[in-house]
């Protein structure tokens, strides 16, 4: 009974002695200072689709005149200097009308010339001759009338001779004044209403000229800018003619590809969290887990649909996005090869606060 005692006593006087222990130390966890420490917010990232564009977007190039193709210059891949010929059209039709306009400007350049220099020395001089041989008739003519009028009141002629003369003078009174105007005429100068009215003729005949000039040479259809040609869309022998729409068929796609960028669409949602300048990145499914680095270098300023869709059947396909262009880094490894078009995925890591 006394062991018993003894170890119940025992047990007690450990169970005070591990509390007494425990109190201690959760009475030094309480007094020894708490260290708070900062909660670190995750970084956002922006997510969007988009796609690889040429620094100048693609430019649709046709002709813009209707017509057969007789020559493609360049095919696709070339690479191609700004005003370069690129195709040319069949252009028969527009010489010979450039052939016909020209020959018009040349003969009222000779008219207007005609008109300013006057009649010709010869044409002077006959005119001239012609006033001289009146006069001279004139006057026979009044002297013969003299001469019947005295023989008449002599009594040796009737008076039908003397009418006769009267009207013989008139006659050549008439030739005389017709002579005498036309050498005026002959020696005087243009009227300033017909140097005016060939002026006029000849300027229109220059105008209709210059358009059918203008005409001939949109049958060579030149590069707009220095780039590479990304397709072509028609053959030789094919008709450049209008669509549905009124506009002419395509004949090249060009490309600006000394930069690339991807027009990416960001989600109406995201839009307050992309800025000027903003670093991004682009991944391709061809490049598994690579990076492409850019830069955000336009945000567009109108909300518009969602083009481009991905094989997520959960995407959101009714929600109004803002396009934004990015511009990549070169690229300098020879494997990788970026084509404008290719799906792009974006990702546009969140700014943090200053």
């Amino acid at each position: 009974m006394r062991k018993l005692i003894i170890g119940s006593a025992g047990l007690v006087l450990l169970g005070a002695l591990a509390w007494a222990v425990a109190s201690r130390g959760a009475k030094m966890e309480e007094e020894r200072p708490t260290v708070e420490r900062p909660v670190i917010p995750a970084r956002r990232v922006v997510s969007a689709s988009g796609r690889i564009e040429s620094l100048s977007e693609e430019i649709t190039l046709s002709a813009e005149i209707p017509g057969r193709l007789v020559e493609l210059l360049v095919e696709e891949g070339a690479r191609v200097g700004q005003g370069q010929p690129l195709a040319r059209l069949d252009s028969r039709e527009y010489r010979a009308q450039v052939d016909s306009a020209e020959a018009l400007v040349r003969q009222k350049e000779a008219e207007l010339q005609r008109l300013q220099n006057g009649s010709r020395e010869q044409e002077r001089r006959e005119a001239r001759a012609l006033t001289r041989e009146a006069e001279a008739l004139l006057a026979n003519m009044r002297t013969e009338r003299d001469r019947r009028a005295g023989l008449f009141r002599s009594g040796d002629i009737a008076r039908e001779e003397v009418e006769r003369a009267e009207r013989q003078l008139e006659v050549a009174q008439a030739r005389f004044d017709a002579t005498t105007e036309r050498q005026r005429l002959v020696e005087a100068a243009p009227r300033d209403e017909d140097v005016a009215r060939a002026q006029a003729e000849l300027a229109l005949a220059e105008a209709r000229a210059a358009s059918a000039r203008l005409l001939l040479g949109k049958t060579v259809i030149h590069a707009p800018i220095g780039g590479v040609i990304l397709r072509r869309h028609l053959r030789v022998g094919e008709v450049v003619a209008a669509s549905q729409t009124g506009a002419l068929q395509p004949i090249y796609t060009l490309g600006d590809l000394s930069r690339l960028r991807v027009r990416a669409e960001i989600d109406e949602l995201d839009i307050g969290r992309v800025q000027l300048d903003d670093p991004a990145y682009a991944t391709i499914d061809a490049y598994g887990e690579r990076r492409f680095p850019g830069r955000v270098v336009r945000l567009g300023q109108l909300l518009g649909r969602k083009t481009l869709r991905s094989d997520n059947p959960a995407e959101k396909t009714d929600t109004k996005i803002l396009e934004v262009l990015i511009d990549l880094d070169p690229v300098d490894d020879p494997p990788v090869r970026l084509l404008v078009g290719l799906r792009v995925q974006v990702f546009l890591p969140e700014r943090s606060a200053p």
